[in-house]
């Protein structure tokens, strides 16, 4: 059984998508969760990954400690559930915006960062978070345009894109993003999977103080 090592579910948007990943093939997996920003925090880390981030992915002796190569590896394991798109133009695309997300939109990292159970619509954004969002709603609608006859993720089927995009899902509702139509839509379809409402009920549960 894969072990995966994560961070709390309110803040750790990297944990959210092998997670994620996971919960979508249906496969069984040990959840390890480490609580981010206590004196002990980096201690605890180090005792799984060698780089002091989560997620950490342990499958039997291999050690896989980023989320984008966690996810890869599980693209490898599932060939079935076509975690890439099975088109090579599509799974260009696919592999283009899985990589952006992953090295870029540092605004919205850095001046949105993800608070799952936070409701806080009258953040005031600069330009460059503004941007990240014009730029990631019109990834959204553009790709729903064009794959909306084949499923209600972002090329019809659920592939490693949406995983890496989940956490972007979050932080719009928290801070009450307004989409256009077809991104809005794409929105609440994510929100509404079984897999993030248990994640969200998860983070919940850790602000209350009813989860270890």
């Amino acid at each position: 059984m894969f072990r995966l090592v994560i961070a709390d579910k309110n803040f750790s948007s990297w944990s959210l998508r092998p997670w994620l990943v996971l919960k979508m093939v249906n496969e069984p997996f040990e959840e390890i969760p480490l609580h981010l920003y206590q004196p002990d925090t980096q201690q605890h880390i180090l005792q799984y990954s060698p780089s002091g981030k989560v997620p950490v992915l342990f499958d039997h002796h291999l050690r896989i400690w980023d989320s984008l190569a966690i996810c890869e590896y599980l693209a490898e394991c599932y060939p079935a559930a076509q975690l890439w798109p099975r088109e090579p133009a599509k799974r260009a695309t696919a592999r283009a915006i899985t990589a952006e997300m992953h090295s870029g939109f540092n605004a919205l990292r850095q001046n949105l960062p993800m608070n799952v159970v936070l409701q806080q619509h009258d953040t005031v954004r600069d330009e460059a978070t503004q941007a990240d969002i014009e730029r990631i709603s019109a990834i959204w609608q553009t790709l729903r345009q064009e794959h909306q006859g084949n499923g209600p993720f972002l090329f019809g089927h659920f592939t490693l894109a949406d995983a890496m995009y989940a956490p972007v899902v979050l932080r719009f509702a928290s801070y009450g993003i307004n989409l256009p139509p077809l991104a809005q839509a794409y929105a609440e379809h994510m929100h509404a999977l079984p897999a993030m409402q248990e994640w969200i009920a998860g983070a919940q549960a850790e602000q209350d103080g009813t989860q270890d």
